[in-house]
């Protein structure tokens, strides 16, 4: 292809997601290209007219409702799912939303909540939201293998609409809840939602409440009160491996993936989860200092000295309430951080293992392949921004 390729975006921007893998597409036309583009935030059906017109080579879109208009055109196409299961013959953008599930309950069950449920969206005739039922199926089922009540579900109507009565209604549900509760939402704007009904409950979040949402919409959890924990997903990625395959439907190239998968990739914590939830308040105490030193090399008799307990009678007491040891917890908020530092930044692996206290890289790298089975630099290759990431 000599011609510099016309690519039309039908992505909307006005959330975190849509405006993450417009970020990931420019980044593949700025290091391959280049390309022209064409955006409308509006979606098709304002660009629909103009699409015959101009003669482009390729598209990216959200899924809508004509998508068989587009098919007609016989261009190459990306489709990002949203509203519909995956369309045939298309290559799909799609989230892993089991593994974003599983993400939410390992954060729930880390503050201490023994009860758990969860509110999305319910499928329509116009929109099908199967992702909102993976989510809580994954987060129901890993809180059940660690021994507590699968998680209730409460689902809204994701067009908003009759807002005041919706939110009486599930107000309602909440205080029927059992608490504290640790609670997924869907994605944040569902987030958003529980949190303004938590107030007409009377239900303090975190407190009574611990919420956490899904996208990591920062304008959305920032503007929630308070601001709302979330599970960050990688569309910028996405974006940029969605450009890459279209790139090789436009060239006629081969092999073309018939699924990208926007991977989640680690929980950014707000005060909608700042809590401890436990009701053995030397399990808390421990659980609280291990959380504010995440950079620390803390070991287990530190802990046990701030108990004013033995180590052996502190281990009891933590595995009987968090069903793990103290070692454990201690490695998974470390681990934690590290793979925080390693999206969040470009700090070189060695910088971030001297932040955090490791004698040397080795060492480092030997302790978050313990915890999350690969090295820091595999890790951050398979869930930086791009494939180009690297340490």
């Amino acid at each position: 292809m000599s011609k510099i390729p016309k690519v039309i975006l039908l992505i909307e921007s006005s959330r975190e997601a849509g405006r993450a893998l417009l970020r990931g597409i420019a980044n593949y036309a700025h290091h391959h290209g280049p390309w022209s583009f064409y955006w409308e935030p509006a979606g098709l059906e304002r660009a629909w007219p103009l699409l015959r017109e101009m003669e482009a080579d390729g598209i990216i879109l959200r899924d809508v409702g004509n998508l068989d208009e587009v098919l007609g055109l016989h261009i190459p196409a990306v489709v990002v799912g949203h509203q519909h299961q995956e369309v045939g013959g298309l290559v799909n953008v799609v989230t892993d939303s089991r593994a974003l599930g599983r993400m939410a309950a390992e954060h729930l069950l880390s503050c201490g909540f023994r009860h758990f449920a969860f509110c999305g969206y319910s499928s329509s005739a116009q929109e099908q939201t199967t992702w909102s039922g993976e989510r809580h199926q994954a987060f129901s089922q890993r809180v059940a293998e660690a021994g507590f009540e699968p998680a209730p579900d409460y689902v809204l109507s994701p067009t908003g609409s009759d807002w005041p009565a919706q939110r009486r209604r599930l107000a309602a549900w909440l205080k029927s809840l059992p608490t504290p509760v640790g609670l997924l939402s869907c994605n944040d704007d569902c987030g958003a939602q529980v949190m303004e009904a938590c107030k007409d409950a009377g239900l303090t979040v975190p407190d009574s409440v611990g919420v956490i949402g899904a996208d990591n919409d920062e304008l959305v959890c920032g503007l929630s009160d308070p601001p709302m924990s979330s599970v960050a997903i990688n569309f910028e990625r996405a974006g940029y491996e969605a450009a890459h395959a279209l790139e090789r439907l436009m060239r006629k190239r081969q092999p073309v993936p018939a699924k990208i998968i926007a991977l989640p990739t680690h929980i950014v914590t707000r005060r909608s989860t700042d809590v401890i939830a436990v009701s053995d308040p030397v399990v808390a105490r421990a659980l609280r200092f291990i959380r504010d030193h995440p950079g620390h090399p803390i070991r287990v008799e530190e802990v046990a000295k701030l108990a004013s307990l033995s180590r052996r009678t502190l281990e009891r007491r933590f595995r009987r309430v968090m069903g793990c040891s103290v070692l454990h917890q201690i490695r998974r908020v470390r681990s934690d951080e590290i793979a925080r530092l390693l999206l969040e930044t470009q700090l070189p692996v060695g910088q971030i293992a001297a932040r955090l206290g490791f004698a040397d890289v080795q060492h480092f790298a030997r302790y978050f392949r313990a915890t999350r089975r690969t090295t820091p630099l595999a890790f951050r290759r398979a869930l930086g921004k791009h494939p180009a990431a690297s340490g």
